[in-house]
């Protein structure tokens, strides 16, 4: 039952992979736009925000399919970043980590921007007064206070780019060694007259790996909570 072949391990450490990159890349700019929508009053904010949270409610294939017309080898962008740059994400595994970047940037976003808008302005105002510049402001005051928020929404952000299926497979298409992740394995496998066991485990090995992130940012949250009460 727990004889993971060399495929399934390709499978799960392509997923971490993947998963870790979207959610290290994805991470500052959802602070930027948590931030800014929290922050900030501007026209076209409602817009901005119903964008970012678009691919909860569209199709994952739609999201994949605009991403394989945006960033592919004939793509508006895609072209361009091929031709100048030599940066190539359909049928990749950076392509992979695009899709899982944008599926979960919405559940990266939320939280931080709740956390960001429960901070007492007054405290920012206090070190505005004290000669602080505005990154200083949010560097030292906001950011540390909205700490657990942003805990909270990279570990969703990671959850969720570690179980995305259908923009990956859409964009990067599902090729062992190169964009196979999890959830594509697991996919393939149940596709296969004796793939039920090897699909378990995959299962069993998924929902392990999610549960250790979610102890480990409950964790983490309660930390820091303790460091801002001066516990």
């Amino acid at each position: 039952m727990f004889d993971i072949s060399p495929t399934e391990w390709t499978a799960i450490l392509l997923s971490l992979r993947v998963a870790t990159v979207a959610t290290l890349v994805a991470t500052p700019l959802g602070i930027a736009v948590a931030w800014l929508l929290a922050r900030r009053e501007f026209w076209g904010k409602a817009l901005l925000d119903a964008a970012i949270h678009l691919p909860l409610v569209l199709p994952p294939v739609v999201t994949g399919y605009l991403l394989l017309l945006t960033f592919g080898r004939r793509g508006v962008v895609g072209a361009w970043l091929a031709e100048h740059l030599g940066l190539v994400f359909a049928f990749r595994w950076t392509g992979a980590a695009l899709a899982c970047g944008i599926m979960a940037f919405p559940l990266l976003v939320r939280p931080i921007r709740l956390s960001i808008e429960a901070v007492d302005r007054r405290l920012e105002q206090a070190a505005a007064t004290l000669g602080a510049a505005p990154w200083q402001v949010f560097l030292t005051v906001t950011l540390p206070l909205a700490l657990p928020g942003v805990l909270a929404g990279m570990v969703l952000g990671f959850a969720k780019a570690l179980g995305e299926f259908g923009a990956t497979i859409t964009f990067v298409s599902n090729i062992p060694g190169e964009t196979q992740t999890i959830s594509s394995a697991i996919y393939a496998l149940i596709q296969t007259p004796d793939g039920d066991a090897a699909a378990m485990r995959l299962v069993v090995v998924s929902v392990l790996i999610s549960m250790v992130a979610l102890v480990a940012s409950e964790w983490f949250a309660r930390r820091a909570l303790a460091r801002l009460h001066g516990n």
